[in-house]
This record gives C-alpha cells, sequence and structure tokens, in this order.
C-alpha cells in the first residue's frame, strides 16, 4: 500500500469561489483508476503554512505510478494546481515492516 499526501498553500487572492472550485476539480482525481480513499481536507492548527491536504491511497507502487500518468491527473495539474497553489509538500509512504 502507497499513501499519497499533499500538504498545500494556495495563492491568498483566490476568491472562495476559486477555492471551492479548485477542490471539485481535486475530488473528480477519486475517480482516477486505482485511487482509494480520497480525502481533501482542511488544516485545524496553525503550528504550520499549509492549510489544506488531499490524501489518497494505493495498492501497489505500479498504480500510484500509473495515477501520476493518466491524463485526468495529468489536465488537473496544469489547469488547477499550477494556477492555484502557492506552495506543497508532497508525501509518499507506505507501512514500516
Amino acid at each position: 500500500m502507497v499513501r499519497h499526501s499533499v500538504i498545500l498553500k494556495l495563492k491568498p487572492s483566490l476568491s472562495p469561489a476559486e477555492v471551492l472550485n479548485f477542490f471539485n476539480a481535486a475530488k473528480m482525481l477519486a475517480n482516477i483508476p486505482g485511487v482509494q480513499n480520497f480525502e481533501y481536507l482542511k488544516q485545524t492548527s496553525k503550528k504550520n503554512k499549509f492549510g489544506y491536504g488531499l490524501s489518497m491511497e494505493f495498492a501497489s507502487n505500479e498504480l500510484y505510478g500509473q495515477y501520476t500518468n493518466h491524463p485526468d491527473h495529468v489536465t488537473f495539474i496544469e489547469q488547477f494546481w499550477l494556477k492555484y497553489v502557492e506552495d506543497f509538500l508532497e508525501i509518499d509512504y507506505e507501512p514500516f515492516n
């Protein structure tokens, strides 16, 4: 299992409607084959600069790789991520045995 988490800070110039638009587009990532347990999250602590997160799981590294290159993911990056996200931290991890 691979857990893919992206912790992000949206651009401060975005309107509430644009923030909603971003997350509505992000929800479509859950439809890409192999995505499990998709969540979009809002930070509740002031301990860091990142206000939101996206989290999902994949049964294998192979499925995660297919997701990364999937046309819907690439389109999301081009049409939304690059325009809306100011900064991010990506964490891809698996159970430690």
